[in-house]
């Protein structure tokens, strides 16, 4: 699975830039990611703040995380600004029967494909070998550019899930 995606954001982007991740419930179809990539554009084209064009971009990702992203140098984004971003993401979910606001199922990489698990099911997974310390983990917590580029997708360790479970050590045979 080809991971590198950093090239793709837009470079003129200040690193504090705002960031929200959505997490899809499944992998979007290539038809349907086209017509979010277009729904994308658009909204981003249109993105207000009070009457002031918010400089934002929008992404989608691995087929299955949609990132907006308002660089707040240029225009603050205000309540309502981000109110309209999430009427967006709920008018994907109605127009695609996903589930983007489950902040209850994480993301990782295992054996080169994305995987979804319960957070209720991640402890069973570390004991039974599913993830491990250092499998990655899409860190959907980020709320800047910078976080975004360098603590999206992070080993387990390195995350917040490193408290939250413990690895099973095989014991070799005797």
């Amino acid at each position: 699975m080809n991971l590198d995606y950093k090239y793709l954001l837009e470079g003129n982007f200040h690193p504090d830039s705002k960031v929200w991740v959505y997490q899809s419930n499944r992998l979007f179809s290539l038809g349907e990611a086209l017509e979010i990539e277009e729904v994308l554009k658009d909204f981003t084209g249109k993105w207000q703040s009070h009457g002031a064009p918010v400089k934002g971009a929008a992404y989608l990702f691995f087929g299955q995380f949609i990132i907006l992203m308002a660089d707040e140098t240029a225009t603050g984004v205000s309540g309502c600004s981000t109110d309209s971003s999430v009427r967006l993401i709920k008018e994907i979910e109605q127009r695609f029967g996903v589930n983007m606001f489950d902040r209850t199922t994480l993301a990782f990489v295992v054996k080169d494909k994305l995987q979804l698990l319960p957070l209720s099911q991640l402890q069973y997974a570390a004991e039974n070998g599913f993830i491990h310390n250092d499998t990655l983990y899409f860190n959907n917590l980020v709320q800047t550019k910078a976080e975004l580029e360098n603590k999206w997708i992070i080993p387990v360790k390195d995350s917040w899930l490193a408290n939250r479970i413990t690895f099973s050590i095989p014991v070799a045979n005797l």
